[in-house]
């Protein structure tokens, strides 16, 4: 049974380990979180494939590392993140529902004052990690319409499973599926 999957970016190469969605679905799991080398390649990359844009935006938490990383290299000071739960210093907040093939509740994303005033009027570049079924992705673009701002992208590292198919988001590479042994379906 396979365990692992290799990727290859810009000749940085990462065993990314396959974890069960449920007993017949596994997905390679792709994870920026203490991997400076990887984030930095991967936000290079993006860069490189990024429409003209105002603000980044992306939703807590995998892909921090990644906006933080392009908006550093890019030179911008700002970037948006919405909030998977509201804070006290939110004020007059925004939510949408998402639905994650990773996360096993329905979860909503927030922002507030200070990102709706960043956002309007901007053109916003929506950023994640993996896309898979989109739902966070769409939940960044109602919540970026909603404040007033419009959409210059989207990308993601990776695109998952059928999700390479989509012409509408911009992405490093396809990352497949796998079967419950570990096969690519």
């Amino acid at each position: 049974m396979k365990e692992f999957y290799t990727v290859d970016i810009a000749g940085v190469k990462r065993d990314l380990r396959l974890f069960s969605v449920n007993e017949n679905l596994k997905i390679a799991a792709f994870i920026l979180f203490g991997d400076v080398e990887i984030t930095q390649v991967c936000a290079h990359k993006l860069l490189e494939l990024a429409p003209q844009y105002d603000i980044l935006v992306t939703a807590e938490a995998k892909s921090i590392p990644l906006i933080y990383e392009m908006a550093r290299q890019s030179g911008n000071n700002d970037y948006i993140i919405a909030r998977k739960a509201p804070k006290v210093y939110m004020e007059s907040l925004l939510e949408v529902k998402v639905n994650s093939i990773t996360t096993k509740n329905e979860q909503k994303l927030y922002i507030g004052d200070a990102e709706i005033n960043k956002i309007k009027g901007k053109r916003c570049l929506i950023v994640d990690d993996v896309i898979s079924t989109g739902e966070s992705l769409n939940a960044l673009e109602v919540l970026v319409e909603q404040a007033g701002g419009t959409i210059a992208g989207k990308m993601a590292v990776f695109a998952e499973g059928d999700a390479i198919k989509r012409d509408d988001i911009t992405v490093l590479q396809g990352l497949p599926l796998f079967d419950k042994n570990g096969n690519i379906l």
